[in-house]
């Protein structure tokens, strides 16, 4: 199959990348990967389903709205529950991604690292070419792996729109 490959998509302060991988839609069922955990084990993205996801896409930890946006989306965590399972992806290093939970004490999103391959950014459409991280991107994905709400942040240097992800996951959850 040919890798699909989008222009135009995504800027980083203003200068255009290329994002590679198909650009999913509600309706669609959410691609499994593998990924890397922050113990380096192996974690299939298969695992999490029969279970609500709101998936947080970052190009990195270590930048300040990366950082925001898996802080706010941890404390919205807490508050959804267990039927719910919150996980963030970045391409940062397993061990680097480890170290910013503890340093912010980050304990109810599940962090895993696409460092490896890539397979995740290709699969959901989030792999920025140009600098092999991904593009800031958030699903929903419903317990039958169906993609309820896709946000493809169009500048990455810009926040997601955390009201509407949250509204998509409170709206399954049968809370208004």
């Amino acid at each position: 199959m040919a890798t699909v490959e989008r222009t135009n998509e995504v800027t980083l302060k203003g200068n255009p990348l290329t994002v590679i991988g198909p650009r999913l839609k509600v309706g669609d069922k959410f691609p499994t990967a593998k990924l890397t955990a922050t113990d380096w084990s192996t974690v299939d993205l298969a695992s999490f389903s029969n279970h609500v996801r709101l998936i947080s896409v970052v190009p990195s930890l270590d930048t300040g709205i990366c950082d925001a946006q898996t802080k706010r989306f941890n404390e919205e965590a807490e508050k959804l529950g267990e039927r719910v399972k919150v996980i963030t992806v970045s391409a940062d290093l397993p061990w680097a991604q480890r170290r910013w939970l503890e340093d912010n004490g980050v304990k109810h999103v599940t962090v895993l690292s696409d460092h490896a391959d890539m397979a995740f950014g290709d699969a959901a459409g989030t792999h920025v070419k140009e600098m092999r991280i991904e593009q800031r991107a958030v699903f929903v994905v419903d317990a039958n792996d169906t993609i309820v709400y896709a946000e493809y942040v169009p500048e990455i240097a810009q926040h997601p729109d955390y009201d509407a992800a949250l509204a998509a996951v409170r709206a399954l959850l049968g809370q208004s």
